[in-house]
């Protein structure tokens, strides 16, 4: 597995198809967190993030295995936007909202950690991270999603805008929007960040 941690995507996809089922490994374990991460604040709940990010790659192995990828090079983002489809699917089945708490009443962006030793800067930071991140949470889904595929899977707008199969200046022009909704809502609510 080692020697296959040095290839690209597009070579691991070609190795899987071909029968190497460790280049799928190294696939998932690559860019795991940020799929995983783009479902869960989009899911907003543990146990239903992982049910779609083990159907995501259940996704992904038949499209690979029945010849059906054309995205070359473009693996993660091709992978989120399989997952945003299914997280949306999953909206429209239950038609309703994603809770803004986990099922054992945490907030979700609980997952947020910090690498500074200082303890007390860390308390800050959570803290100011909480305040913003249920503000985020307010936010109309548009602008929601944008905001997690920008700033948690670090998509650029290019690969967000295929991600949502929207244009370039539509993701820039809700990005925007959704910062001065935050900015409007930081105000009002006198947030202190």
């Amino acid at each position: 597995m080692r020697a296959f941690s040095t290839l690209s995507d597009q070579q691991l996809v070609q190795l899987f198809v071909n029968g190497e089922t460790e280049a799928l490994d190294v696939l998932v374990n690559r860019h795991k967190v940020r799929i995983y991460t783009s479902i869960y604040l989009l899911v907003k709940d543990k146990y239903l993030a992982e049910d779609i990010f083990q159907e995501l790659f259940i996704k992904i192995i038949e499209t690979l295995k029945a010849g059906k990828y054309k995205e070359e090079n473009k693996f993660v983002v091709w992978a989120i936007r399989i997952a945003h489809n299914l997280c949306v699917d999953h909206f429209r089945k239950i038609k309703g909202k994603p809770p803004i708490k986990t099922l054992d009443g945490k907030d979700i962006f609980e997952v947020l950690r910090f690498n500074d030793p200082n303890a007390e800067e860390n308390i800050v930071r959570r803290q100011t991270n909480d305040r913003i991140m249920k503000l985020v949470g307010q936010l109309p889904e548009e602008q929601r999603e944008i905001i997690i595929l920008r700033h948690f899977a670090d998509l650029k707008f290019r690969e967000i805008s295929a991600v949502l199969n929207c244009s370039v200046n539509t993701a820039l022009g809700r990005m925007r929007y959704a910062l001065l909704n935050l900015r409007k809502m930081i105000e009002e609510q006198r947030v202190a960040i």
